[in-house]
């Protein structure tokens, strides 16, 4: 069992920089690849960004390409999402996910564990 929790979200000017984390509890955090997914009002939820089990490989989507960087610390059960130039449609529930399966995927439905979600707004 992985339980995550997610926290740094909230609200900032478009053009700023939002930093969130998600802490996961259990030994086996560093055997998870690790994902964050996004869900806007009435909007179906989509992948963002996802690092493989040790950090050596990682995948954006392109709406968030070269704006949001994807990191992980295994010595502190942790993994990030560093959001720089953000804009208005950036806004969201973001959430991360766990997959045991080690290397970033987009497909949410290979996630094994969810966080509750932080709300991150961009106001423009």
């Amino acid at each position: 069992q992985v339980q995550l929790v997610e926290s740094g979200g909230g609200l900032v000017q478009a053009g700023g920089s939002l930093r969130l984390s998600c802490a996961a509890s259990g030994r086996t955090f560093s055997r998870y690849a690790m994902g964050w997914f996004r869900q806007a009002p009435g909007k179906d939820r989509e992948f963002v960004a996802a690092i493989s089990w040790r950090g050596a490989n990682t995948d954006y989507s392109e709406s968030v390409n070269g704006r949001f960087t994807i990191s992980r610390d295994n010595s502190k059960n942790t993994v990030y999402l560093q959001m720089n130039s953000l804009r208005p449609e950036d806004t969201a529930v973001y959430y991360c996910a766990a997959d045991w399966r080690l290397n970033p995927r987009r497909n949410q439905d290979a996630y094994d564990y969810w966080g509750q979600g932080t709300q991150v707004t961009v106001s423009s």
